[in-house]
């Protein structure tokens, strides 16, 4: 990888590592599905009138957009909205590849290889951790929406597989605009139009940031870089770095909204990242046979 594209790789990590905290802060004014929409609205609106159709077939943009959109960050956004912190969602979320990997045994039939059956195990294994840890701040039920929504993420990475689209900044565009609308009448549905409309009315600077981070830096940046990667490398060369992305998410977490991290939660986060290594680290292979891999590494 050249320099510059090194730093285009952390910079992408960095960005969706802080996105949990700027989502925590985007929070405090707006109910979970709202801001998710507004999201891909700013997101997603604007650019598909410059960039054009999505060049695959119309199903994979609507699973993907239903799966990875409405129902992996709505359901995100909502555990976080009722006490997941931000460091703590980065990390779980990234269970996402044990669905991805078990999705593809079997939907897709792919054999496993022994390392990736370990690498679930022992990222099995941290999770089990995170939930059993006597002092953990989230509530279950909160904490189960998040692994559900790494299991949306997973159905979204094989729809993605199947799809192979030639351009992923364009497919994750489109698949952000068709979840837009489903998630506002989920919005008035369970929000209620008054709280939709009270936090338009009452949004703050700082809300409009967090929805201009989450649309711009975290989508529209984070998934044009991780998409032209991913075509001038192997995707044994990317996706290592998603590995980082929990990392700075905790971190910044840490530093900027003061959340602790005890001793147990501190090995299941060892246990979870060195269990995500196992399964997706592998030998180089032809760029064509993984382009699909893990190319949804946002949150």
């Amino acid at each position: 990888m050249t320099p510059r594209d090194l730093v285009l790789a952390l910079a992408v990590v960095v960005v969706w590592g802080i996105n949990f905290v700027v989502i925590e802060v985007g929070l405090e004014g707006m109910p979970p599905l709202l801001l998710s929409a507004l999201r891909f609205f700013f997101a997603a609106v604007p650019a598909i009138f410059l960039l054009g159709p999505p060049r695959v077939a119309w199903r994979y943009v609507v699973g993907v957009g239903l799966a990875l959109g409405v129902a992996k960050f709505g359901l995100l956004f909502i555990a976080m909205d009722h006490g997941v912190p931000a460091g703590l969602s980065s990390l779980v979320l990234q269970s996402q590849v044990i669905f991805t990997v078990l999705f593809a045994i079997a939907v897709l039939r792919e054999r496993p290889r022994p390392a990736q059956v370990a690498g679930i195990a022992i990222a099995c294994a941290g999770i089990g951790l995170i939930v059993l840890d006597r002092k953990l701040s989230a509530p279950l039920g909160a904490l189960a929406l998040v692994i559900v929504a790494a299991g949306c993420w997973g159905v979204s990475n094989t729809i993605t597989r199947y799809a192979k689209p030639p351009d992923t900044l364009r497919f994750m565009v489109w698949a952000s605009a068709v979840a837009v609308v489903p998630l506002l009448i989920l919005s008035l549905l369970t929000e209620g139009p008054r709280a939709d409309l009270d936090a338009l009315r009452g949004i703050t600077p700082t809300g409009i940031g967090a929805i201009a981070y989450l649309a711009f830096a975290a989508t529209l940046f984070g998934f044009g870089v991780w998409g032209y990667l991913l075509r001038q490398y192997d995707a044994s060369t990317v996706a290592p770095f998603s590995l980082l992305v929990p990392i700075v998410g905790m971190s910044a977490a840490w530093i900027l909204r003061g959340e602790a991290v005890g001793l147990q939660q501190a090995i299941a986060a060892v246990l979870v990242i060195g269990g995500m290594a196992c399964a997706i680290v592998r030998r180089r292979t032809p760029r064509t046979a993984e382009s699909g891999e893990l190319v949804n590494s946002a949150a």
